[in-house]
């Protein structure tokens, strides 16, 4: 397989504690895609204000969340074209843009359908317009519910946006289907993984340990590595086959990533992540860690009492620390990387990207927020 020469990649962090994306691109690229986010949000603002003074207001509020995170999906989309030799960075920024506003938008709804009000220890969109609407004299029901309301509409907005520019940056390049359709992909796998996280949790029992792999895959690892990897590569002119190599290690990294997260979740510090360590039971998700505990009779038993309300929270977060269900979820995580970094697919990269590649997997298992 002929591979071009990557140009121009950022040096990896060394600090392990850095954030993922940080670690990925240098200082003023990330500030360009920093500005740009702000730049389409200015004038997503300055548009609507000519029809809509509160869609304008939304849009101020949205712009406050954009651009403050690790920014890991626009740094992935420009790992996988600077890897494949790409020659116009302002493409690649808006396409990364493109997917930093897809998963604001996701970040929205996934709110909505957890009902939850807070992340990261600061309000949502649907907590501002909660509160609002209670301030107005709203029955705390109605006042949530016009809240979930407009996160829906934020999300929907982000959306709408971000197809927009992801048909920019591909409009007239030799691969300008192919961007399309990873970037399409990236929507459909995102919401067919929220749809299953949201049915799984409605289940009598945990789901199996390979429905809930899978459906983190579509949920997370699809659209946050493995399709901005690919999507970079394709701009970039790789072939078809060399950005679907690209996008199946990141798609084992992103699991891997997911899998981490639900180790955080129940067993990481809150101070650190900004989350509950019993949100995700109390919403009974279902979490790699339910899973392989679920293998268990006596504790599927005591899951089912949980679900019924016969059983605490604490309770179920005990018997995951006594099954040792975090150091075998930290293992699979880090088979995954493994499996990641030494496939046929890997090792057929650039060696900059293989570089950087490897720098993400230890960022991930070594993750603490």
């Amino acid at each position: 397989m002929t591979m071009h020469t990557a140009t121009h990649l950022a040096q990896p962090a060394t600090a392990i504690s850095a954030a993922i994306g940080s670690g990925l691109i240098d200082g003023p690229t990330r500030q360009k895609i920093s500005d740009r986010l702000e730049e389409i949000a200015i004038q997503a603002q300055r548009r609507s204000a000519a029809y809509s003074a509160q869609t304008a207001l939304l849009w101020s509020r949205i712009s406050k969340s954009l651009a403050t995170g690790k920014l890991m999906r626009p740094s992935l989309v420009m790992l996988g074209y600077r890897a494949f030799g790409g020659g116009n960075e302002a493409r690649a920024i808006d396409l990364g843009c493109a997917f930093e506003l897809l998963h604001a938008a996701l970040l929205i709804h996934d709110d909505v359908v957890d009902r939850d009000f807070m992340r990261r220890g600061k309000a949502t969109i649907s907590a501002l317009y909660r509160d609002q609407a209670s301030a107005s004299g709203r029955s705390l029901a109605d006042a949530e519910h016009a809240g979930n309301s407009v996160g829906i509409i934020a999300g929907d907005l982000l959306i709408s946006e971000a197809i927009k520019l992801a048909a920019r940056a591909a409009a007239g390049s030799d691969s300008e289907a192919g961007v399309e359709q990873a970037f399409f992909e990236a929507i459909e796998q995102a919401g067919a993984g929220e749809l299953e996280d949201l049915l799984y949790s409605l289940g009598s029992a945990a789901a199996t340990t390979s429905q809930v792999l899978r459906m983190e895959q579509m949920k997370t690892a699809a659209y946050s590595f493995q399709l901005p990897l690919q999507a970079g590569a394709l701009l970039a002119g790789a072939h078809p086959g060399q950005a679907e190599a690209i996008g199946a290690v990141g798609c084992q990294l992103g699991v891997a990533y997911q899998i981490i997260d639900d180790v955080l979740g129940t067993f990481g510090d809150p101070a650190q992540t900004g989350k509950s360590i019993e949100s995700d039971l109390r919403e009974f998700k279902s979490t790699i860690l339910l899973a392989l505990a679920s293998e268990d009779k006596e504790f599927a038993a005591l899951l089912s009492g949980f679900r019924e309300g016969k059983v605490d929270a604490g309770r179920i977060r005990h018997e995951l620390a006594a099954h040792g269900t975090e150091r075998f979820a930290r293992q699979l995580a880090k088979q995954l990387c493994s499996r990641a970094t030494g496939s046929s697919a890997f090792l057929d990269l650039p060696e900059e990207a293989r570089t950087l590649l490897h720098q993400c997997s230890a960022l991930i298992l070594e993750r603490s927020s």
